[in-house]
């Protein structure tokens, strides 16, 4: 049976618009409503902190703390989390040296890495910056289904940041005319093994969600998804992983002149891209019209927090902004039914109440005016 994990009380300070703010929550999802730059997102932001990485709008820290303030912020939070109530603060200071850097204490003491957070949270999300996953830059898919895969396997991020900094050192080495097979064979042999890790992983993410999509699609309300990755070792499939390797070290070494003239590394995890089709019609997403892709989107997201509900027994927490915007009303209850059936905690928000009315009292109402907070 999945368990719920929920946010208890979050104060933020000198955050975005927010000088002093607080919340004390009840476990029931949480709707923001309040007009275009009250600090609903803002608010999402913060949340979104609370797990790996630079948040739902990869800002860098030095746009985060509150504009007229210090260069610091803080985060707190209490939470009923996968290994029970925990106390986490996230926030920034200047060093020394006069660097701005992220510090995390859970329950009193310094982590050890942000990874730590998923020992207590998983924490998905959907913006509008999203809507043009599918007709945006492969990056973004990438970026994207990176982050699916993180919320399972906390691992996944230090071997993309190891592949990167292995893959900026074949760079530097070849841009400066260093062609020592010693140096290369080595970093291009790290490569190869992380390469394939990464491109393992995402391949099993989405071998794990076109189950539960297909699972799904008699019942759903939202078009299905159907999920491939090209570009990378397409026949990752019918090679093990060993003989993948050694063919991504053939081809490296093959291609040092070649990506020393392109001034980057041509072939790679990092080419990749996640190729989505609407099932229904047989249609790339792409060609799909925005409201259909909005609704693929949805769909998508809601089968990876089933997913990780699943693989992890504990359900996580949604930050889905301005979600029922472009819904209809029958719509838009179906999506809070099976938001609701997840069994976590969803932050939603919007600018008209009403839009949230078949929440019912499943739902806190929260008031965003100005960086306050009237529950």
């Amino acid at each position: 049976m999945t368990q719920k994990t929920f946010i208890q009380r979050l104060k933020l300070t000198d955050f975005r618009n927010y000088t002093q703010a607080g919340l004390v929550l009840d476990g029931r999802h949480v709707v923001l409503v309040g007009k275009n730059g009250a600090g609903k997102t803002n608010f999402m932001e913060a949340i979104s902190l609370l797990s790996p990485g630079r948040g739902l709008r990869r800002a860098v820290l030095s746009d985060m703390p509150r504009i007229g303030a210090t260069d610091s912020f803080t985060i707190f939070a209490a939470v009923e989390g996968m290994n029970g109530e925990a106390d986490i603060g996230t926030g920034t200071e200047t060093t020394e040296d006069g660097n701005l850097v992220r510090r995390l204490r859970i329950n009193g003491s310094p982590a050890k890495s942000v990874d730590d957070l998923t020992d207590h949270l998983r924490i998905l999300w959907l913006t509008p910056a999203m809507d043009g996953l599918f007709t945006g830059p492969s990056a973004e898919r990438r970026r994207f289904l990176d982050r699916l895969v993180l919320s399972l396997d906390p691992a996944h991020g230090r071997r993309a940041n190891d592949f990167e900094r292995a893959m900026r050192s074949r760079n530097r080495l070849l841009s400066e005319g260093r062609f020592d097979p010693s140096w290369l064979s080595g970093i291009e042999q790290q490569m190869a093994a992380l390469g394939v890790a990464m491109a393992a992983a995402r391949r099993e993410m989405l071998g794990l969600l076109a189950g539960l999509i297909e699972a799904d699609r008699q019942t759903s309300p939202f078009p299905s998804a159907e999920l491939s990755l090209t570009g990378f070792l397409d026949e990752l499939g019918e090679l093990p992983a060993f003989e993948l390797e050694e063919r991504y070290i053939e081809v490296l070494a093959q291609s040092r002149h070649r990506d020393a003239a392109a001034g980057r590394t041509l072939e790679g995890p990092h080419r990749a891209d996640l190729t989505v089709r609407h099932i229904e019609k047989n249609m790339d997403a792409e060609r799909c019209s925005t409201g259909e892709q909005k609704a693929l989107l949805i769909g998508l997201i809601l089968a990876h927090a089933r997913l990780v509900a699943t693989m992890t027994g504990f359900a996580p927490i949604l930050l889905l902004d301005e979600i029922a915007a472009h819904l209809d009303e029958g719509r838009r209850a179906a999506l809070f039914d099976r938001i609701d059936a997840l069994g976590g905690q969803a932050f939603m928000t919007g600018t008209d109440v009403a839009m949230f009315s078949a929440l019912g009292d499943r739902a806190q109402i929260v008031t965003v005016e100005d960086g306050s907070l009237d529950v």
